[in-house]
């Protein structure tokens, strides 16, 4: 029997709208149209012929499964669920990433009876012209209360945020204290639709410095560039593939690697081992956990005059940024690649 990724990545094309800022692949529909019930329906029975084609190779159950999209609550995913049954157990973190639209009691119980145990939940802003212009359909307090909904089903359960929307003030993140936060996951803008009037760097950084100090104010810390969790609440399966692990990507804009083959929308290549072992290494920098030189005396020179620039930590091979390091965390990665 051979070998298997220990996580799984599922990717849901479809959205009730097309967010203003969204480059990302994804399909608006019509959500309660017949056609698109018979589209959602074909992709989930393309999903589960596609997991019972492979599964039988599992040696062990996963360790994580991550539904995005796209809206996954879109679709009528009970049939994934009953395809993944026999391949989780307790120790399996499942997320699925929800809608505040999505989120239901009846959704709700769907997602925990199919043996989901952490949601996320896209909120983007606390501003509701910002919401407005996003293209959300919703407004912060709507999203608050479908949050507090969430909370009632799952313990294990945070939101996404973005800074640098043009006009969004980004404040008032100090009113998530109450919200009983989990995780939160803090994007900069990447103005891939050519928006106007995006502010500059400075003005993103220093709303990502505001942001930091509110949710270490109540508990939440950084442990990944854009990722904010309590303790033993951060994503393990984002930390899985930061740390190299092995993931299937299932799904129209799903990423996978599996060894060296690198899966992305129906395509698959082969990198050099050179590239799958950098891959695999450098990118834990992003982490708290930090980059390991060990075997690598040019990466530790590297990192040794970042440190000398003070934009890092050294503790015998192991490397860590600190937080101006995280801000120019590309520029540290093109160095070192």
């Amino acid at each position: 029997m051979s070998s298997f990724p220990p996580n799984l990545y599922v990717h849901f094309p479809f959205c009730r709208r097309k967010c203003s800022y969204c480059a990302l692949y994804s399909r608006a529909v019509e959500v309660k149209s017949e056609s698109v019930k018979c589209k959602t329906k074909e992709y989930v029975d393309e999903i589960v012929n596609h997991l019972h084609s492979t599964l039988y190779t599992l040696t062990s159950n996963f360790k994580t499964i991550y539904f995005g999209g796209g809206s996954p609550a879109l679709c009528d995913i009970r049939p994934i669920f009953a395809a993944l049954s026999p391949y989780i157990d307790e120790s399996t973190e499942f997320t699925v990433e929800l809608h505040p639209e999505d989120v239901t009691r009846e959704k709700l119980s769907e997602l925990k009876a199919g043996g989901v145990n952490r949601i996320s939940m896209g909120l983007q802003s606390l501003d509701d012209k910002t919401l407005k212009a996003m293209n959300r359909g919703y407004d912060a307090e709507y999203a608050a209360e479908k949050f507090a909904l969430v909370k009632e089903y799952f313990e294990n359960a945070g939101v996404d945020l973005i800074v640098g929307f043009p006009g969004d003030p980004c404040e008032g993140y100090e009113k998530l204290a109450s919200w009983g936060l989990k995780h939160c996951s803090v994007y900069s803008l990447q103005n891939e639709r050519n928006l106007k009037n995006v502010p500059d760097d400075d003005f993103i950084l220093d709303k990502i410095r505001e942001v930091d100090a509110a949710l270490g104010a109540f508990g939440l810390e950084r442990y990944e560039i854009s990722n904010y969790a309590a303790k033993g609440y951060e994503c393990r399966h984002n930390f899985a593939v930061w740390r190299g692990e092995d993931y299937l990507g299932i799904g129209e804009g799903a990423f996978g690697r599996v060894g060296r083959t690198r899966t992305s929308f129906g395509k698959t290549e082969t990198v050099s081992e050179d590239d799958d072992f950098k891959e695999r290494r450098l990118f834990r920098l992003r982490t708290r956990e930090g980059l390991d030189t060990s075997g690598r005396s040019d990466w530790a020179k590297t990192m040794d005059k970042f440190v000398s620039e003070g934009l890092a930590s050294k503790a015998e091979s192991v490397y860590r940024l600190n937080r101006r390091g995280y801000e120019v965390v590309d520029s540290i990665l093109a160095e070192l690649i």
